[in-house]
C-alpha cells in the first residue's frame, strides 16, 4: 500500500518503520519538508517526506496521529479525500481536544468528503506499536467504524505492524468506547503504577 502518515511523532515514526519493513511506500505528511520531527525516518528504505496534500493524493490510507486538538485544522489539511481510507490513532487527553467533539474521528469524518473513516492504533502506547511482542504471544490490536474497506485496510496493517490480531468492536457510534478503552491503558501504565511495558490481548476458550 501508499500509505501517508500525518503527524511523525512516538505514534507516526513506529508504524512507518513496521510498515516500511513490510514492504509499504510510506509517505510522510508535513508542513516543513526541510524541518519536522521524525527526519531521521528518511533513512529507512521506503519512506519519503512530500507535502499534506501531496501524501494524501498519491496514497490509498492515510493514518492521523497528531494531537487531538489539531484534529479539524489536519482534517481540513488533507485536500480532496475522496476515495481514500483514514484510520485515526488520536484520542481527547485531559479534555483537550477539537471543540464541540467527544472524541477526534467524528470531528474528521464531519470535516473530510471520505466516509471511510475508522478509528484504529489508538488504544496502546507507541512502544507497543514499536514492538507488541511479550514472549512468545503477540498482543492485539482494535479498530471500530462503520467502513468495511476501512476496517479491512486496518486490520491488514494491524498484522503487519505485528499485532496478533485486529478485533472489530463495532461502527462509528463506538468510537468513543475506543478512547475510554485508550485511557484504561494510560490509567494502569502511567497512573497505576504498571508502566508502559503493558498490552491487552483477547483470550478464547
Amino acid at each position: 500500500m501508499h500509505i501517508a502518515i500525518i503527524g511523525t511523532g512516538n505514534v507516526g515514526a513506529a508504524l512507518a518503520t513496521k510498515w516500511a519493513a513490510k514492504g509499504h511506500t510510506i509517505l510522510l505528511g508535513v508542513r516543513n519538508t526541510q524541518q519536522f520531527k521524525g527526519k531521521e525516518l528518511l533513512d529507512i528504505e521506503g519512506i519519503q517526506v512530500t507535502s499534506i496534500a501531496e501524501a494524501v493524493q498519491q496514497s490509498t490510507v492515510v493514518l492521523l496521529s497528531t494531537p487531538a486538538p489539531a484534529a479539524i485544522e489536519v482534517a481540513k489539511s488533507l485536500g480532496d479525500t475522496t476515495g481514500k481510507i483514514i484510520i485515526d490513532a488520536m484520542n481527547i487527553i485531559m479534555g483537550k481536544g477539537p471543540e464541540g467533539y467527544r472524541n477526534t474521528t467524528d470531528a474528521i469524518l464531519d470535516h473530510t468528503s471520505t466516509r471511510d473513516v475508522v478509528k484504529c492504533f489508538n488504544t496502546t502506547g507507541f512502544n507497543n506499536m514499536a514492538n507488541p511482542v511479550y514472549g512468545t504471544e503477540a498482543i492485539d490490536m482494535f479498530v471500530a467504524g462503520d467502513s468495511v474497506t476501512g476496517k479491512a485496510a486496518a486490520t491488514t496493517l494491524a498484522k503487519d505492524a505485528g499485532f496478533a490480531e485486529c478485533y472489530d468492536v463495532g461502527g462509528n457510534e463506538q468510537f468513543e468506547l475506543m478512547e475510554q478503552f485508550a485511557w484504561f491503558w494510560i490509567n494502569l501504565a502511567l497512573f497505576k503504577g504498571q508502566g508502559r511495558e503493558i498490552g491487552f490481548k483477547l483470550l478464547k476458550r
